[in-house]
């Protein structure tokens, strides 16, 4: 599960460099690293779920 959201964030980092995606606060091609700080809160949320699913 962890893998296919880094793959599926790192894709999306990848498109708003070559074309901007046009969300709001998503415009210039600049704004990847905002989507490198939802990778990773998505990311940390995932782990931490896997951690307690499997007491």
């Amino acid at each position: 599960m962890t893998k296919t959201i880094a793959v599926l964030l790192v894709l999306a980092m990848l498109i708003q460099i070559i074309k901007p995606l046009n969300l709001p606060g998503m415009r210039r091609r600049g704004d990847f690293w905002k989507l490198a700080v939802v990778a990773f809160a998505v990311w940390s949320v995932a782990l931490i779920l896997r951690e307690f699913t499997t007491l």
